[in-house]
């Protein structure tokens, strides 16, 4: 993660991904203020602080989408990822039993998978956390497989 001062010496983090953002903003502001379930959708760019490598840079697009409250929704998130990945015509592998890597996914998640990546070859991923169920794509990823 980037944590740096700025130049009036306030702490500023470069934001790593946005499912941690959208449950907080749903915890504290959506949650009594709209009709569940919520569905969100976005486009960010994220930051790494790590060696980049072919697929994995340090500034990359996550695109994401969350469904927040109301019932279960695993199969209506799983559904739409593969709409969207179908739209760009990839062939991809989806396991639905994956252990994620993150501390607020309560159950085991999924990931998306695209062989001729090579050692970066999971281009999607997602799970159930506390106050939803959503799944995040890397669009350098998607990029990358779509011209391999």
């Amino acid at each position: 993660m980037y944590t740096f001062n700025d130049k009036k010496g306030r702490d500023i983090c470069l934001l790593p991904e946005v499912t941690a953002v959208v449950q907080q903003l749903f915890k504290e502001k959506w949650n009594g203020a709209m009709k569940k379930p919520v569905r969100v959708f976005y486009v960010q760019r994220c930051y790494r602080y790590e060696r980049p490598q072919k697929g994995r840079y340090r500034e990359f697009t996550q695109i994401g989408l969350e469904r927040l409250g109301g019932t279960d929704g695993r199969d209506e998130v799983i559904g739409l990822l593969r709409e969207c990945l179908d739209k760009f015509q990839i062939d991809y592998k989806l396991n639905d039993t994956v252990k994620r890597g993150l501390d607020y996914y309560v159950e085991d998640g999924f990931e998306v998978e695209v062989d001729n990546l090579g050692a970066q070859r999971q281009i999607a991923g997602g799970g159930r956390y506390d106050c939803g169920i959503g799944w995040a794509i890397g669009l350098e990823r998607v990029l990358l497989s779509a011209s391999s």
